[in-house]
Order: structure tokens, then sequence, then C-alpha cells
């Protein structure tokens, strides 16, 4: 009874929180901040396609789907390297954390360095000869617990903070997700939403201008302290729903088919599919799937990796994954990850 009341109680709070995005008729895309919070994390999900929310069963879940976490039955750390278009690198680093019956604890910190560039104004369009740096950057904590045998559920706090040059915005979000076996065919039904949390806004010493209140007149004071005003945006919320299901194959091969439907608050709905074959007993890892498919005017699509586990020692296990991903007009983008298991 509790079972049934719990995940009835979930949808309809996925609905609520959904609904504001569903009524809108525009697709207010690239009106939020923080969008590098969009950007998938590990080689094993961008492999996947992003088709990964039922997937995530390591500690590359404190991306992807909260709830994936439970599944976690030692102690995971996680490194990923993101080498994307104009120098763009994207750094994350997980921790999970196992305390049996109590449930699992999460600490990731995700970096974004745009890298250095050189200040430019009218006057000076090829440079000043000074340069500034911006970042983005979340720091999360995570918890995830079954809550049956077949169904567990999981939740992100995240602080959040983007900097460039002597500005910056921040706010906080949270993330709820959960994992059912379904008791069709082996299929795991998954749904998370994402990033809901305050508006943020941009603030700094480089709003600070000198104004003159009144320039038609003379006499007055022409150089008033003011600071310019700045908008409020919404974070990247989105929902997402995903089915995926293990087939093995053999004692050595397994092979995961997964898709993904996502709703997010600035664009429009797509979908994600792809799949995972395990060869050797979970040894060799071959990875495959296409983004934002039903997207129009979609700038992403075909996705590939592969990964390699090694855990002939008993007391440590170490993975490492790669995955490429194509873009239709930039560059594309190379992710590296290393899980270490303890």
């Amino acid at each position: 009874m509790f079972n049934k009341k719990f995940i009835t109680a979930f949808i309809i709070l996925a609905a609520f929180l959904s609904s504001g995005i569903v009524a809108q008729e525009v697709t207010k895309t690239g009106t939020t901040a923080a969008k590098f919070l969009n950007i998938g994390i590990g080689p094993r999900g961008n492999g996947m396609g992003g088709a990964f929310t039922s997937v995530a069963n390591d500690a590359t879940a404190l991306y992807w789907n909260p709830a994936g976490v439970a599944d976690v039955t030692e102690y995971q750390a996680l490194f990923t390297y993101t080498k994307m278009f104009a120098d763009i690198n994207l750094n994350f680093f997980g921790v999970v954390l196992p305390f049996g019956e109590f449930g699992n604890l999460g600490i990731s910190v995700t970096a974004v360095d745009f890298g250095e560039m050189e200040v430019t104004t009218e006057f000076s369009p090829d440079g000043t000869g000074e340069f500034f740096t911006a970042g983005s950057y979340a720091f999360a904590l995570t918890y995830a617990k079954y809550i049956t045998q077949e169904f567990k559920l999981g939740a992100t706090f995240k602080y959040i903070r983007e900097d460039i040059f002597n500005s910056n915005a921040s706010g906080i979000a949270f993330d709820i997700g959960t994992i059912f076996q379904t008791p069709f065919y082996g299929v795991k039904f998954a749904s998370s939403i994402t990033n809901y949390g305050t508006k943020m806004q941009m603030e700094g010493d480089d709003l600070l201008v000198r104004h003159d209140t009144d320039p038609a007149s003379s006499g007055n004071n022409e150089t008033i302290d003011a600071f310019l005003g700045t908008e409020e945006f919404d974070l990247p919320l989105r929902l997402q729903i995903g089915l995926s299901r293990d087939f093995q194959i053999s004692d050595m091969a397994r092979v995961t088919l997964a898709v993904d439907a996502t709703h997010p608050n600035d664009n429009s709905q797509w979908v994600n599919a792809g799949g995972e074959i395990a060869l050797f007993n979970e040894m060799i890892f071959l990875r495959g799937g296409y983004k934002t498919l039903f997207l129009e005017d979609s700038q992403e699509g075909l996705s590939l990796g592969f990964g390699m586990k090694y855990s002939g020692l008993s007391f440590f296990k170490i993975g490492i994954d790669y995955s490429y991903q194509k873009y239709e007009y930039l560059d594309n983008i190379h992710s590296f990850g290393v899980i270490l298991g303890f």
C-alpha cells in the first residue's frame, strides 16, 4: 500500500512541477541561466546518447538521476574531463559513500573553465591589453535510498555560481528522481526533475558605472555612481522519463537498451536513445546512441563510446571510459572518465 501511494504521489508532484513547462506555447530557447547544468556528465551516459535516466547505477548517477546512487554498494570516486568547443573544458568530481540500510550519500563538484579572454571595448576592439576569466560551478549533496526492493528514490541539493570578470550570479536548486523495477519483462522505469530552484541574477563591481541623470542640463553632477540593472533568469528545469531493459545474452555478454524523453523549460521536448554492450563478464563496454531525436533544428546527434573495467583485486576496482559526441556546426565533444571503487 505504501509503495503504490508513494509512487502515485511522486507522479502527481512531477506533473505539478512540469505543468508550467507544458503550458507554454513558446520554447524560450536560450533564456535560462547556468546552461552548463545541461551538459552530460560521464562518458558512459554520453556514449549512450544521454538515454541514461533509468540505467544510472554508479557514481555518474550523481548527475543523471540521484535515485541511481542507491545502487552503489562500494565507495566510489569519479573524475571526468570533457573537452568542448572554443577551448571550454568541463570537469566533474564525485564521491559516493554507501551506508547500508541508512542509504547512500554523494558529494560532487562541477566546474566549467572558459579560459582567459582579452578585454575589448568600442574604442579598443582589438583588445585593451587587460584579460579576464569566466567560470561556472555547481556544488552538490545527494542522498538516495531503496524504499522497497523494486523502488528507489534520490534527491540532490545544489549551490550554483557563475562568474565573469568582477561580476557573478548564484542560486540553489534541487533534483529528485526515482527508478522502479517494473514486473513487466524486466523493464526499468525512471523519472527525474532537475534544477528546480531559484532564479539567478548577475551582480558585482562591473555593473557600477558613472551616470549623468540629466544630460540635457549643464551644471549638474555628471558622475553619479549608479548600478546597471540586470534581469533574473530561471534555471534550466527539466522533466525526464526513461525506460530501459537488460538482455543477458550469455554468461559473458549483456546488452542494455534505453530511451529517454526530456521536456525542458527552455526548448522543445526531445528523445534520446542508446545502448550498451558489455563483454567478457563486464570487462569491455561498447556504447552508442543518438541525442535530441524529434527536436527541430537540433545541433546534436550521434554519440559513441567504449570503456574498460578491471576488478581483479578484491579491494580495488578501476574503470576507464571515453565518449565522442557529434555536433552539427560546433566542434565535436570528447569526454574522458575514471571511476574507482574500494
